[in-house]
C-alpha cells in the first residue's frame, strides 16, 4: 500500500475541515461538547441500568449494550478529529487508518444489529406477551449479542482486507475520518469483477438484513396493536416502541443517503454533514431519546435522585 512515486509519505491526509480555519473554534467546541454529552449521557444510562434492579430486564440489557456501543462509536472518531483540529495535524498513518476503518465498521454495524435485536424483542413483547420471558431468556440474549459481534467482526475484517489490498493514486481525502467509501475513492486499482460481486452480495446481506427484520417486526407489531381491544393497551405498546423507532428512522435515513445515493450528487459538504449526523449527533441523542420517552427510565432516575 505504499504510495507510488513517494517513498516519504507515511499515510493519508484527511483534509476534513482544514479549508475552513475560521471555523476552527466553533467546530472544536461542537465536537468537544458533543463528545462530553455522548459519554456522559450513555454512561449515565449504562450505570442506571446496572444499578437499578427494576431495569434488569431484556429490553434494558439491550439498551445498555447500545449505550456502550455508542460510547465506542464516538470514541473511534471524535478524539482523532479533535486532535487534528487543534494540532493542525491532518495526516493519519496507513495502519492507523486501517485500524480506524476496522473499528468503525464493526461498531457501526453492531449499532445496527442491536437495533434489530431490540425490534425483535419488542415484537416478542407485543405479539407474544405470555411467552415473552420464555422466548427472550438469558441464553437467547447472550446468543443474539454474541452472534451479532461475530458477524460484524467478520464483516469488518472482510472490508478492511479489501481496503488494505488497494493501490492508491491519491492520498488526500476530503473527509475527516477513514471510511470505506472514502478509501475506495482514493484507489486507482479498483475491484475485480469477482470481488465486486462478492462485495455486493456480502454488503447486501449484512446491511439490508437488519433493515428488513426491523421493518418486518414493526409490521407485525402494528398489526397486533391494531387488533387490541383496549385503547390503553394500544397506547402502551406504541409508547414502548416509539423511542426505538425514532432512533431507527434517524440512523437509517442518514446511512441510506450516505452509502446508497447516486454518485452524481456526491459533495464533500454533504458527506461531512451526514457523517457528523450518524457518527456524532445520533449517538449523543440516543440516551436523551430513551430517557425522555421511557417511563421506567424516568422512574429510576427519580428513585436514584432520592437515594442521593
Amino acid at each position: 500500500m505504499e504510495p507510488p512515486g513517494n517513498k516519504t509519505l507515511a499515510g493519508f491526509v484527511l483534509l476534513g475541515f482544514s479549508d475552513t480555519p475560521h471555523l476552527l473554534f466553533p467546530l472544536s467546541s461542537f465536537f468537544l461538547a458533543s463528545y462530553v454529552l455522548c459519554i456522559a449521557g450513555n454512561t449515565f444510562i449504562l450505570m442506571l441500568i446496572v444499578s437499578q434492579p427494576q431495569l434488569h430486564t431484556t429490553m434494558y440489557v439491550f439498551m445498555g449494550n447500545l449505550a456502550f456501543v455508542d460510547v465506542c462509536f464516538t470514541s473511534i472518531i471524535i478524539p482523532r478529529t479533535l486532535y487534528g483540529l487543534l494540532s493542525e495535524d491532518i495526516s493519519i498513518s496507513i495502519h492507523g487508518c486501517i485500524v480506524q476503518l476496522f473499528l468503525f465498521l464493526a461498531v457501526a454495524n453492531m449499532d445496527s444489529y442491536l437495533l434489530t435485536i431490540m425490534a425483535f424483542d419488542r415484537f416478542c413483547a407485543v405479539c407474544f406477551p405470555l411467552r415473552y420471558l420464555l422466548i427472550m431468556n438469558r441464553g437467547t440474549c447472550i446468543c443474539l449479542v454474541t452472534f451479532s459481534w461475530i458477524i460484524v467482526c467478520l464483516h469488518s475484517t472482510f472490508y478492511t482486507w479489501l481496503a488494505s489490498s488497494h493501490l492508491f493514486c491519491n492520498w488526500v481525502s476530503q473527509n475527516f475520518f477513514c471510511d470505506y467509501p472514502v478509501i475506495l475513492m482514493l484507489s486507482c486499482s479498483g475491484l475485480s469483477e469477482t470481488r465486486q460481486k462478492v462485495d455486493c452480495i456480502e454488503s447486501s446481506v449484512i446491511n439490508f438484513a437488519p433493515v428488513l427484520l426491523i421493518l418486518g417486526s414493526y409490521v407485525l407489531i402494528i398489526r397486533a396493536v391494531l387488533i387490541l381491544k383496549s385503547s390503553q393497551g394500544s397506547k402502551k405498546s406504541f409508547t414502548t416502541c416509539s423511542s426505538h423507532l425514532t432512533i431507527v428512522i434517524l440512523l437509517y435515513s442518514t446511512i441510506i443517503f450516505m452509502y446508497f445515493r447516486p454518485s452524481s450528487i456526491y459533495s464533500p459538504t454533504y458527506d461531512w454533514d451526514i457523517s457528523i449526523m450518524y457518527s456524532v449527533i445520533i449517538p449523543m441523542l440516543n440516551p436523551f431519546i430513551y430517557s425522555l420517552r421511557n417511563k421506567d427510565i424516568k422512574t429510576s432516575v427519580r428513585k436514584l435522585l432520592k437515594q442521593i
